[in-house]
């Protein structure tokens, strides 16, 4: 057999043919189930967690059996939903960007009926701007049904923009996609303005139930979070953002659940209250940014489409109701492995010892 090292001179190798489509094996585990109620979802469900950090799994699973210890579990509120997609359009001055902007909130109306043209579930809520110079940038907001909407945005925004250039006096092509949307970077502005989910997952929780399951006290754990979460975060230079690690949890539920990994940079964008009831713990993650969807790229796969139909997200329901129930599911599920991180970080030696038990004592489960 000739190997590379006996292949003439001057000859070309052989190619070695790849598959097309290839699947990275991460180990995945149902944990829970954990109690939620709310506007968009309820009940006692096990949630999906595909990660390589085993200790993640015990850890959100003990913040799920804390759920259960509570009437109503965890509430779960839907506040918002939008996915948006900015555009660049250049002009020759800031008077001239002006003049464009105004045009456009004028032509609100006939944007929308544009965008109806483009999707059955597109609809434009509403176009922000900003002016920076010569420079108008447009941020287009849109209700995309039970999709994350990422390409229903773009498709929508390419048609609107096509159309301003060719009405609006002054304006000429910038681009397709000006970072004031903003997708998987973090910033300040998806906060401000939204964009995906908006959800906020809160719970309070009895004094005994703090001290039995999570071996702490409410006054400890609203301490930590002020003295770590939020003044750490701050001399950290943090952007909209006070939180312990709620990308462990979304990258888990998102592998699982066929969503676009990258979004958790700007879903882990969120911050955690704690605060001291009289003993008993009341604790909130908010989570402005939460990008999820029950169809569209992604979903169709086995795995992705098991973990749905699992979490109830393929019943027969009004568009959008499957998609804010994953984002209910997601945000319950956050608030789990956080309330259980924080509680194990007011006890020295806690966390090491979980970390060093599970992963070296062979705690990563197979795959199933």
């Amino acid at each position: 057999m000739m190997t590379a090292s006996t292949v003439p001179t001057g000859s070309v190798p052989p190619r070695r043919t790849e598959p097309k489509e290839a699947s990275a094996p991460v180990p995945l585990r149902w944990v829970g189930p954990l109690r939620i109620s709310g506007n968009a979802a309820d009940g006692e469900i096990d949630v999906p967690l595909a990660t390589y950090e085993s200790p993640l799994w015990p850890s959100v699973g003990r913040g799920a059996r804390v759920s259960r210890q509570v009437d109503g579990g965890i509430t779960a509120t839907l506040v918002d939903d939008r996915m948006t997609r900015s555009v660049l359009v250049e002009t020759a001055d800031a008077a001239t960007a002006l003049a464009a902007a105004r045009a456009v909130d004028d032509r609100l109306d006939e944007l929308r009926v544009l965008t109806r043209t483009t999707s059955r579930f597109a609809r434009l809520l509403a176009v922000r701007h900003e002016i920076c110079g010569p420079l108008l940038f447009l941020r287009f907001e849109f209700t995309t049904g039970d999709a994350a909407g990422h390409n229903m945005a773009t498709l929508a925004a390419d048609k609107l923009l096509a159309h301003l250039l060719e009405t609006v006096p002054g304006t000429r092509y910038g681009s397709i996609s000006a970072n004031y949307c903003t997708d998987k970077k973090p910033s300040a502005v998806n906060g401000i303005l939204g964009r995906g989910k908006n959800v906020t997952a809160d719970i309070l929780i009895p004094r005994q139930t703090v001290t039995d399951l999570l071996h702490t006290t409410a006054g400890r754990v609203e301490h930590l979070n002020v003295s770590k979460n939020l003044v750490g975060t701050v001399l950290a230079g943090g952007v909209r953002t006070a939180n312990a690690h709620y990308a462990n949890m979304l990258l888990g539920f998102y592998l699982a659940t066929g969503q676009d990994a990258a979004n958790i940079v700007e879903g882990s964008q969120g911050v955690t209250y704690a605060q001291d009831r009289g003993g008993d713990l009341y604790f909130s993650c908010t989570l402005p940014n939460l990008i999820v969807g029950t169809t569209g790229n992604g979903k169709h796969l086995p795995a992705a489409e098991d973990a749905l139909r699992r979490l109830g997200c393929r019943e027969e329901r009004p568009v959008g109701d499957n998609a804010r129930r994953l984002a209910a599911l997601a945000a319950a599920t956050v608030l789990c492995g956080e309330l259980s991180l924080l509680a194990a970080q007011t006890n020295p030696g806690e966390l090491m010892n979980a970390h060093t038990s599970i992963e070296r004592g062979g705690g990563a489960p197979h795959a199933h």
